[in-house]
């Protein structure tokens, strides 16, 4: 910081030590300026104001009937849309501007200057103001009045032929709409001609189709396998035994006492056995072995004695379970033939599922295709009518209405250019020019102002300091030079009061 501080002041030091030079920069620099703001060329501007009146009964009697023209929206258009390139060539030649352009480049030039220097501007109550200035203030007046006259007339143009091209160019959308619904209409008819196989029907889509095609064959399998085990056990009826679901009768139920007390002895054995041995011992197993033996045995001389029975073919129940027999293999076959048909339904319908997919994709596509078409033709027809409709309606009405509320004048005051910043800006400039200068040959011809400084810059020891002894001679000559810097700089801030006197009287 103390390092900051001593360069500050050495800076100071010497701005101060050639504050001749800063003066004498200061004053060529400001009197340059303020010649050149003084001969700068006043600036007139010419303005007007128009009120473009919106409101029209017709709009809320209109509303839902007809698509009424937004006049909000065709006003800021219109504002816009007034500084193009066409207008503004067309006010060149009603001010007569295109006289004084020789050229094409000078022409070019004069609609460049108006493009950027005309303002319109709009506020929110539908109030717009149109300016421009310059240097002439009658013919910033005439180029204000011209503006304002292109911006009337452009509301008064008929939309009739508007209106002919709106409704001319939907119907060539109409025309085209019908083709593409033609074509659409026949893209489904043949798509679903050649897919109707893996199409939804009733609106049941290929996975219901094919969960339903399982469920039947489920049952189908179901049925079967009922009819099969009813036709079992009418068989099994036939030969003699019991119809509990086609089961042959276990050895216990059947009565045969010689050999029930045979088995009962072998079992007892057996617990015995058990007793001493595992599963695996001979004795066990040939014990076991004899006990199955003599219980087949059992079963076999039961079915021997049930078929010994010479009227057992001739009962009128064996005649009866016959024809329930007959029945049942019937049942059974037409069942298996169900059952096989369905399988092939249900195969084929698996074969298809991966082509399924594509399919509905394809058609959903087609049919969403379809209804865009129909959609848009729908509006179109229903535009169509509402085009015609507001044609009519803008053609016989005035839907807006501009008044003038402030025409454009001769400016007698110009609004610029601001010569009393200018001159104040020229005088600051001036002095910062005149300071920098001043530090700027301190920097080029160095000289040190203090031992500190000179230690500083050379890193060489400073054995010592001589010091000025000032003669009164020198003293007066010093303070006659402040004084004339003083005056020097005092005549320069009273030039600028002059010249901001010589503004302000302007």
């Amino acid at each position: 910081m103390e390092e900051l501080i001593s360069q500050l002041i050495s800076s100071l030091k010497g701005i101060w030590k050639y504050r001749w030079y800063a003066i004498a920069v200061g004053w060529l620099i400001a009197t340059i300026g303020w010649i050149k703001v003084a001969t700068l060329p006043d600036d007139y501007q010419a303005s007007a104001k128009v009120f473009v009146d919106t409101q029209s009964i017709l709009k809320p009697l209109l509303a839902g009937m007809t698509s009424v023209p937004n006049i909000e929206q065709q006003v800021a258009i219109m504002s816009r849309t007034l500084l193009s390139r066409p207008n503004v060539e067309r006010i060149t030649r009603m001010v007569d501007l295109d006289i004084a352009a020789a050229t094409a480049r000078e022409q070019q030039q004069q609609i460049e200057e108006l493009m950027n220097k005309i303002r319109v501007v709009g506020s929110g109550n539908d109030i717009y103001s149109i300016t421009y200035n310059h240097r002439n203030p009658r013919l910033a007046r005439e180029v204000v009045q011209s503006l304002l006259t292109i911006f009337v007339e452009s509301s008064y143009k008929g939309k009739s032929g508007e209106t002919r091209k709106a409704v001319q160019f939907i119907d060539d959308q109409i025309k085209a709409y019908e083709d593409k619904l033609s074509a659409a209409e026949n893209s489904v008819k043949l798509f679903r001609l050649k897919n109707n196989s893996l199409l939804p029907r009733q609106g049941v889509d290929y996975g219901s189709q094919l969960m339903q095609s399982s469920d039947a064959l489920n049952a189908a399998r179901l049925e079967l396998a009922e009819a099969e085990q009813a036709r079992n056990a009418i068989a099994a009826q036939i030969t003699g035994d019991e119809p509990i679901l086609g089961a042959e009768l276990a050895p216990a139920a059947i009565d045969n006492p010689e050999l029930d007390a045979r088995i009962s002895t072998l079992n007892k054995s057996l617990d015995a056995l058990r007793m001493q041995y595992t599963e695996k011992h001979p004795d066990i197993v040939a014990a076991k072995r004899l006990v199955a033996q003599l219980e087949q045995r059992k079963v076999e001389e039961s079915k021997l004695k049930q078929n010994s029975d010479p009227g057992k073919h001739y009962s009128p129940m064996l005649q009866q379970l016959k024809v329930a027999q007959t029945e049942a293999e019937a049942r059974v076959a037409a069942i298996t033939a169900r059952v096989q048909e369905y399988t092939l339904r249900h195969q084929r319908l698996l074969a298809q599922s991966n082509a399924v997919p594509e399919v509905e994709t394809a058609l959903a596509q087609l049919n969403r295709d379809y209804q865009i078409n129909k959609e848009n033709y729908e509006k179109l027809i229903g535009r169509r009518e509402a085009a015609k409709l507001s044609g009519d309606l803008t053609s016989t009405t005035d839907m807006m209405t501009i008044k003038v509320i402030d025409p454009p004048t001769v400016p007698l005051n110009p609004i610029g250019p601001n010569r009393v910043l200018l001159y104040s800006i020229t005088l600051g400039g001036a002095l910062l020019c005149g300071v920098a200068a001043a530090l700027l040959i301190s920097q080029v011809r160095p000289t040190f102002l203090s031992p500190e400084e000179l230690h500083s810059r050379t890193a060489m020891p400073v054995l010592g300091t001589v010091a000025m002894n000032w003669t009164d001679n020198e003293r007066a000559k010093r303070r006659r030079g402040k004084l004339w810097f003083g005056g020097a700089l005092s005549c320069l801030f009273a030039a600028y009061a002059g010249v901001l006197a010589t503004a302000l009287m302007r």
